[in-house]
């Protein structure tokens, strides 16, 4: 979607900042994959749920990694992204051949999950463990085929050094957000409103 006097597509600039999801899935034969994803966000609070949408297909032909591991083991990560690892997960955002473990070809520490088997990545604050309870096949293109991974939450990891009375500090956490173009913000800054009873 370019219109006219526009150098890139407009539609990924105008709902923005985006949570990045990165996701790490896992194959049947035990190969990583881990993908960032701005097409992601909370979408259930009670049970609590997430989701990511894996638009488009693989280089080497069929849906992407982090789509073909979910059907074969149906659990993904949801990691958040930080300021500290912004390099590491602009690495993993390069189409890699199959079989490759993208966490470790990144230079970042596997951790153990505790409920499903993807691993998550240990210098990340927080990660959300996740039983994938349906997939949804979106409107697609001829070029673009968009497929929605939602997951119930099973698992929640939060560093300590993030919670301060009994709150995640953001501050502390500083995760990204994507915009448009090859723009990301940093979450430093926040105020508070309260909403009217």
């Amino acid at each position: 979607m370019k219109p006219p006097g526009f150098r890139y597509s407009l539609y990924n600039a105008l709902v923005t900042p985006r949570p990045i999801g990165w996701i790490s899935t896992i194959s049947a034969e035990g190969v990583v994959n881990l993908a960032p994803f701005s097409f992601s966000n909370m979408c259930g609070g009670d049970p609590p749920s997430m989701m990511y949408c894996a638009n488009g297909t693989h280089q080497e032909g069929g849906p992407k990694d982090s789509l073909a591991n979910i059907a074969e083991v149906p659990e993904f990560v949801f990691n958040l992204c930080t300021w500290d690892l912004r390099e590491q997960m602009n690495a993993t955002s390069a189409t890699s051949p199959r079989g490759i473990d993208e966490m470790a070809d990144a230079g970042l520490v596997a951790a153990p999950s505790v409920r499903v088997r993807p691993p998550r990545v240990a210098a990340t604050p927080i990660a959300m463990e996740c039983e994938v309870v349906q997939t949804v096949a979106l409107p697609s293109s001829e070029t673009t085929v968009n497929t929605m991974v939602i997951g119930r939450v099973v698992e929640i990891h939060i560093a300590e050094e993030v919670v301060v009375d009994g709150m995640v500090d953001i501050r502390r956490v500083r995760p990204l957000g994507r915009l448009g173009y090859q723009d990301y913000v940093d979450v430093a800054d926040l105020f508070s409103m309260r909403r009217p009873t």
